[in-house]
């Protein structure tokens, strides 16, 4: 009698694959495009839920305590991790205050406060209806919690005023870093595959019917798979054990996305061309742009925060823009070369774009220090807008192309279909 098995499918390339046992700390990749499928964590929900408790810990501590304090001229500048956010507020640029104030305490509060509340109902044994959908959300929002931008932007921040002034670092900043650990940790230490099966096990099957092959799709949610049938008029089949909708591939992904790329491009000008921030010293001062901003670190000899600044705001934006055209138009002129790299190509894409918000976090910190009347002030500018708005719209561009259109045109249906071992 054939041995039972779960079906798994590549988010990747789509193809489907047999799941088997691991060792812990083991991972299972995609035969074909090398993608990670999954990986075996021992004690995953006890380990994770201990983590996210104290996270909970220090995100209070972080929020409440000093973060950092600016002295100079005998006078000094407390700030809490809010502050930045209600300067840029008070300065009339309250679209960067909501995505600074999203990205540093509210997204990271949400995610910690949806992990505990799908851990501990299951670690007493519960499973209330509404937790497929909060751990959907904790997936949703793993990248715009941009805790570890935020504090590569402190550290920019840090060595841009150390030559001018006194810094001080309070407790809150030392409870963020604690809080970033933790939360790595446990990330780290999850295995979402436990927590799914959990709230509704997979099914397992000893032969998959032929006619089954060419109906099957993947949750991009929860990994389950499932039979394609035909929708309600009107709607989409949702997954049985998330409720997330199926489809094949993303609608619309190449329009979309060609959408998004347009809107961030055309919004990359006025984001280089308008003043990010003006530094204002004992009365005097000039607007900055970010390639200005660059160019004054090379001249006070901070070349390794220059070219940090640099891959970070011009480059990466520049590739991530080119990189995901390159994609579009292959996958458009249904290219078979080396698909292997475009995924790759895909992935680098998909995971630097959050790295460029260091600039936008730098501004923040900066503006809640600085605060000295005519002695020294640092106000936000219009630029800084326009180039948060290009990092978050080619973030979503990069989450709207569906990756697995590069490896439609590669096999036949039959190869596609036909289950591998993980």
């Amino acid at each position: 009698m054939a041995k039972a098995f779960s079906l798994i499918a590549c988010h990747d390339c789509g193809l489907l694959h047999r799941e088997r046992p691991l060792p812990d700390g083991a991972a299972a990749k995609c035969t074909r495009c090398g993608a990670v499928l999954y990986k075996a964590r021992r004690n995953s929900l006890d380990r994770t839920l201990m983590l996210s408790l104290a996270a909970l810990i220090f995100f209070v501590l972080a929020n409440v305590f000093p973060f950092m304090t600016f002295k100079m001229e005998g006078r000094a500048q407390e700030s809490t991790l809010i502050t930045g956010v209600m300067e840029l507020y008070d300065a009339d640029l309250w679209p960067l205050a909501v995505v600074v104030f999203c990205g540093s305490i509210l997204l990271p509060l949400v995610k910690v406060l949806s992990m505990l509340a799908v851990l501990l109902p299951l670690k007493l044994g519960r499973r209330p209806r509404h937790l497929a959908a909060v751990f959907r959300l904790v997936e949703i929002l793993h990248p715009w919690a941009m805790m570890e931008v935020y504090l590569l932007g402190v550290f920019v921040a840090y060595v841009k005023l150390i030559d001018l002034a006194t810094i001080e670092l309070g407790v809150a900043l030392y409870s963020f870093v604690a809080l970033i650990v933790l939360l790595a940790a446990a990330d780290a230490s999850l295995d979402p595959r436990v927590v799914w099966e959990r709230l509704k096990t997979a099914p397992r099957v000893a032969r998959l019917p032929a006619k089954w092959r060419t109906t099957l799709v993947g949750c991009h949610a929860c990994d389950l798979v499932s039979r394609l049938r035909r929708p309600p008029k009107g709607g989409h089949m949702h997954c049985p054990r998330c409720g997330t909708a199926l489809h094949r591939r993303k609608a619309n992904s190449l329009a979309r996305t060609w959408a998004l790329l347009l809107t961030a491009a055309i919004l990359y000008i006025p984001a280089n061309v308008f003043p990010v921030m003006t530094v204002i010293s004992f009365g005097k001062g000039a607007p900055d742009t970010i390639l200005s901003g660059v160019k004054h670190l090379v001249e006070g000899g901070m070349w390794p925060l220059a070219l940090l600044v640099f891959f970070a705001s011009i480059t990466v934006p520049v590739l991530k823009l080119i990189g995901l055209s390159y994609l579009l138009i292959s996958v458009q002129r249904k290219s078979q070369w080396r698909p292997r790299d475009r995924t790759r190509l895909y992935r680098i894409t998909e995971a630097v774009g959050r790295w460029s918000m260091i600039d936008i976090f730098m501004i923040s910190i900066l503006v809640a220090l600085v605060k000295l009347g005519s002695i020294a002030t640092i106000e936000p500018g219009v630029g800084a807008t326009s180039f948060a708005a290009v990092v978050i719209i080619t973030m979503i561009a990069a989450m709207s192309f569906d990756p697995r259109l590069i490896w439609d045109n590669m096999e036949s249906e039959h190869e596609r279909t036909t289950p591998r071992a993980a």
